[in-house]
């Protein structure tokens, strides 16, 4: 067989590892779109399709067309939804209302914070700022509650409409309600005001969040420059660098930013008077720099043995795509597709596009995968809705779902795909998760598409990701020594999931601790400074004691995005527990689980109750004591892999 047939023949049977001369890695479609560098063709007469392929942003100034156009379609709708009788109508008028503006918000709030150009960014943000401004002014908007209003007030017309119908016309007048609908007319317009701010502040609050601290290179020692970004004479040092196998970058990353006082500024921000600390130079977490460096230098280092650098030549980021691409092919019968972005259609020449493809139904839906590192990106590993899928009666088509998972990974060399650690691992199948709950779900209705779900929910599909990627019987599949092909051992697999437990417990109690804190913040108006809270109510449900001079929750964004329901994580947890273990953890690969699980809970997004979708997955009502159980559960060691380590 000659090596071109040889190497057809490999592809279309789906084998991730051939090899050539000195053992290198031949890949499959897939796993060669993330470990190895695109190679675009720069044609200056091909004309920009825009960014995710809208026409109108091909330039910054595009996002005010589209803004326009959006608000100018917003009117006309309005206009219909208030004259048009109680139905069915009634509320496909306030989805599509709804879906007009998302498409714009959305991608803008994506482009702010994602975009390398700092005028797209600028662009962006003056679109979020000018379409929230509308949507709170809609949810306030007397008519348009009336209209809807009118329809459940009908319980004649309520009892003709479908469950997910019905649903999402009960999401919408909650939406009015939380917005001051009742109020009179004055309230009703400081109630807006405040809203508005919020934004605002919301926004600063998530920018600050994020922003490194810049300091001296001379005040670090040089063979340590390379691991942080250089700005002239200075370093930036941003992230928890809590798995770097030097524990000098972990002691100086607490010297330079844990240990110094956080600078903030407060904002009178008109709740009751109470303080909205907005970070500047804020310091991050003390609790998870030291659990993870507790992990990778110390107990979990030294007596499981797994520093990072001895797993990441098996989890190179195309092997671990692939692993996921045949995870998802043989749950779902959905494969992972990459194809070559037009002209103007991504923001980095690095981000990969991949079509997700189902064996029957065709294509649903594009995933837009922002994976590596560049300068001014925020370090966080997020999924992003750009354009939530829908029934559109206008057309009689489906809308596809768009997302985009952001993560900062570091670039392929010359000599060696990206290498991830076991946590970036972790992290990927993780977003991955999200990404397909928006995938799978075809819901009627774009407000409860996908992750667009209750927040107790959202996170289920995500974490349960992660108990598949710490599973040997599907790591085998694709991890693989990206120089040698040799399979990653079953021991090493078993001594890393065993080195989570050995802080889980600190951590199970740092997460209610989280959970608390996010309440107190939530709770009555402040009298106090949110370190001071955050002081008081570490003593009292964390077992580490405060660490004086600082002010990590400036770094916690999770305050801006959960608002009083970071509970909801550990109930995910729990959730996602139970059913990997009645109906994954016999078998992982079993496609009959796996459709279940989308046709139980993926499909419905936020069209139908938690509870209920828990129920038709586990064929039973999970009581408290389960929850409780399912947390605890995790805890326990497994003496196999003691048993195993002392036979190797």
């Amino acid at each position: 067989m000659s090596a071109c047939k040889r190497l057809i023949y490999l592809v279309k049977h789906r084998s991730l590892w051939t090899y050539v001369r000195r053992n290198v890695a031949t890949w499959s479609p897939v796993g060669a779109a993330f470990n190895t560098k695109p190679h675009r063709r720069l044609d200056l007469h091909e004309k920009s399709v825009g960014l995710f392929g809208v026409p109108e942003l091909s330039c910054p100034a595009g996002f005010q067309v589209a803004s326009k156009k959006s608000l100018k379609n917003t009117e006309l709708l309005v206009e219909k939804v208030c004259n048009c009788p109680p139905g069915t109508e009634t509320v496909e008028s306030f989805d599509q209302l709804s879906d007009g503006l998302c498409k714009v918000a959305d991608l803008a709030d994506f482009v702010k914070v994602a975009h390398p150009d700092p005028v797209f960014r600028e662009a962006a943000e003056k679109t979020c700022i000018e379409i929230g401004t509308v949507v709170e002014q809609l949810n306030t908007n007397v008519e348009l509650c009336k209209s809807l209003k009118r329809l459940l007030d009908n319980p004649d017309i309520v009892a003709q409409l479908d469950s997910d119908t019905r649903r999402v016309a009960e999401l919408f007048m909650f939406d009015f309600e939380i917005s001051g609908i009742h109020l009179d007319d004055n309230l009703r317009k400081e109630a807006v005001a405040l809203h508005v701010k919020l934004l605002d502040l919301n926004n600063e609050f998530l920018v600050g969040s994020h922003m490194p601290n810049r300091i001296a290179s001379s005040a670090i020692p040089a063979h340590l420059h390379l691991q942080f970004e250089n700005e002239g004479s200075f370093i930036q040092i941003g992230g928890l660098h809590a798995e770097s196998p030097d524990s000098l970058v972990c002691t100086l990353y607490s010297s330079f930013l844990i240990s110094r006082k956080a600078h903030k500024g407060s904002v009178q921000c008109g709740l009751g008077g109470s303080r909205v600390e907005v970070p500047r130079q804020p310091n991050p977490w003390t609790r998870n720099l030291a659990i993870g460096t507790w992990n990778v230098t110390s107990l979990g280092g030294k007596e499981y043995n797994i520093e990072p650098s001895l797993y990441s030549p098996y989890l190179s980021l195309g092997a671990c795509m692939e692993g996921l691409n045949n995870l998802f092919f043989q749950l779902y019968g959905v494969s992972l597709m990459s194809e070559h972005p037009s002209p103007g259609e991504v923001w980095s020449e690095d981000v990969r596009k991949l079509a997700v493809v189902h064996e029957t139904e065709g294509l649903l839906g594009y995933i837009y995968c922002d994976f590596f590192h560049r300068p001014d990106k925020p370090h966080q590993d997020c999924h992003f809705t750009i354009r939530g899928g829908r029934w559109c009666q206008e057309t009689g088509q489906y809308q596809l779902p768009v997302v985009v998972l952001m993560l900062s990974l570091p670039h392929p060399t010359k000599s060696a795909p990206t290498l991830l650690t076991p946590g970036m691992m972790e992290n990927l199948f993780h977003e991955m998760g999200h990404a397909m709950h928006s995938m799978l779900g075809r819901t009627r209705y774009q407000h409860v598409t996908g992750t667009r779900c209750a927040t107790d929910f959202a996170e289920v599909p995500s974490i349960l990701m992660e108990y598949f990627a710490t599973d040997f019987r599907v790591i085998s599949q694709f991890a693989r020594h990206y120089e040698t092909g040799q399979p990653l051992p079953e021991s090493m697999v078993a001594r890393l999931c065993e080195s989570k437990k050995v802080c889980g417990a600190a951590d199970t109690q740092l997460q209610i601790f989280y959970a608390a804190l996010d309440q107190l913040y939530h709770d009555k108006p402040l009298d106090r400074s949110t370190t001071e809270i955050l002081k008081e109510t570490q003593q009292k449900f964390y077992g580490l004691p405060y660490t004086p001079n600082t002010a990590w929750q400036l770094r916690f964004s999770h305050l801006i995005g959960y608002g009083a329901k970071y509970y909801s994580y550990l109930m995910s947890r729990a959730v996602a527990s139970m059913v990997w273990k009645q109906c994954f953890v016999q078998d992982p690969l079993n496609r009959d689980m796996g459709e279940r699980y989308r046709r139980e809970m993926l499909a419905h997004g936020g069209a139908k109750e938690p509870m209920l979708m828990v129920e038709g997955m586990l064929k039973r009502r999970p009581t408290i004591e389960d929850f409780v159980d399912a947390l605890v559960s995790e805890l326990n060691p497994n003496f196999e892999t003691f048993i195993m380590d002392s036979e190797s």
